[in-house]
């Protein structure tokens, strides 16, 4: 009988996604999320009908991504591309007025936010992901932040109906376990999750994945 061929899941992203991989080894997945979500597909029994990649990158902003998206993401042939960006795109923009809270700037990320799905619709029938980029209350001087997030987690939300993609609403998901248990369980600087917050995002992307798992 032949060997069935492993359908292809592909996450990109920034820091978040990234998790401490070792760049130089294109299997590892890095201690996040992803590795997680690789881990519980192995101890279902799902091991040899998948194989998880991991291309984040810390510190990629939007236009990082649409610079490699066809050597990470587009040449891999992927069966599901997972993303989750946007947060650097705020975090950057932090205490420069020309560009924060801009229309120019939100106008920017979907600028290259499209581009990646158009190009990536027009060679491929890969099963699409979109992660909303959130961001926790804590500390403080995060909340300012919001006024330049909110704008491009809408941009997602949106992009996600307009090329059929599939859309997982982070921020509102997370901030709520946050206020009930502590934002300092689930993060320690507002963006990067703790080991219980990435346990959150791959139950949150396992969720989403089975209720449309392919044939």
């Amino acid at each position: 009988m032949e060997k069935m061929q492993k359908k292809r899941l592909l996450f990109i992203g920034d820091s978040i996604t990234d998790a401490g991989r070792d760049r130089n080894k294109p299997e590892s997945l890095g201690k996040g999320y992803v590795a997680m979500i690789a881990k519980n597909l192995a101890q279902t029994g799902f091991a040899e009908n998948y194989e998880v990649i991991n291309r984040g990158i810390s510190g990629n902003r939007i236009h990082d991504i649409a610079e490699r998206w066809h050597a990470d993401c587009v040449s891999l042939e992927p069966d599901v591309v997972t993303m989750l960006i946007g947060i650097n795109d705020t975090w950057h923009n932090v205490g420069d007025e020309t560009v924060f809270a801009t229309q120019q700037a939100a106008d920017q990320f979907e600028m290259h936010y499209r581009h990646l799905l158009a190009s990536l619709r027009k060679k491929s029938d890969a099963r699409i992901i979109l992660m909303e980029p959130f961001v926790f209350p804590h500390p403080e001087d995060r909340k300012t932040w919001r006024v330049d997030l909110d704008p491009k987690q809408e941009i997602v939300k949106r992009l996600a109906e307009e090329f059929d993609a599939e859309w997982i609403g982070l921020d509102a998901y997370l901030n709520a376990i946050g206020a009930a248990e502590g934002y300092d369980t689930l993060s320690n600087d507002g963006v990067h999750p703790t080991k219980k917050g990435h346990r959150l995002i791959a139950d949150a992307w396992l969720k989403q994945f089975r209720e449309g798992v392919m044939e």
